[in-house]
């Protein structure tokens, strides 16, 4: 019986009848942190989006929970439990915190241990709960976008590059966040240019590049690597 929560077998994914990423593997299991790094265009979010069920997949395989997920749609991902976490956040901006939070939830109710839960990890969503979206800093739209993945209790939080737009010290406050969730249990997969930072949370890595998985390793293997030291963390 295996433990991996997350097996993707020879995936390959684009738009419009090209490619973008070609035969990746990568395997997540349960109670792990696991980060894909690379560069901007290296088809890391091409990658989590079709994880997701948000791009068509021309090849490959997505298993989750033992379970053949490969096309079925981003809204049956969703409730498989895979929370994903985008870049752009997509947020209803006009509305509250607590609306937002709410959302995350559907097509259940709000479970109020669940939201009381993100605002224990998150204190500053709660004194903002009545605050619109769109009038919230980064750092907190950031929280609030991690939080509404949160409400449906997902199994598997992914995020593409949570430190986008974010100052260096609101970056480091994110991954305090995520390393939280991870030592309460929860199984993540991020997508990161910010290498130090996901080094320092995840226990494996791939480095993506073109489309391609190029290097592999646990997250001391690849701090360690004189191609990721070179190519990511700017030392030669």
């Amino acid at each position: 019986m295996t433990d991996n929560l997350l097996e993707v077998s020879g995936l390959s994914a684009g738009y419009l009848g090209e490619d973008v990423i070609y035969d990746i593997d990568i395997v997540v299991s349960s109670g792990e942190a696991v980060t894909v790094i690379g560069s901007n265009g290296a088809g890391k979010t091409t990658l989590l989006r079709t994880i997701c069920g948000l791009v068509p997949i021309t090849g490959g395989k997505v298993r989750f929970n033992g379970n053949d997920i490969t096309g079925i749609g981003a809204h049956r991902v969703a409730r498989a439990g895979i929370g994903f976490v985008p870049a752009e956040r997509h947020l209803f901006n006009t509305m509250s915190v607590e609306e937002n939070l709410a959302l995350g939830a559907y097509p259940h109710r709000p479970d109020p241990a669940t939201l009381a839960s993100v605002y224990e990890l998150f204190p500053r969503l709660e004194e903002r709960r009545g605050q619109h979206a769109g009038t919230m800093s980064g750092g907190e739209q950031q929280m609030l976008a991690v939080g509404r993945a949160l409400m449906s209790r997902p199994r598997l939080l992914i995020l593409d590059e949570p430190t986008t737009g974010l100052a260096p010290v609101l970056a480091v406050e994110a991954y305090n966040a995520l390393g939280r969730l991870r030592e309460e249990g929860l199984t993540v997969l991020v997508a990161e240019q910010h290498v130090p930072l996901a080094l320092s949370l995840a226990d494996r890595g791939y480095v993506l590049d073109h489309g391609r998985i190029t290097i592999s390793g646990s997250a001391t293997e690849l701090g360690d690597n004189a191609e990721v030291r070179r190519a990511y963390l700017g030392i030669t």
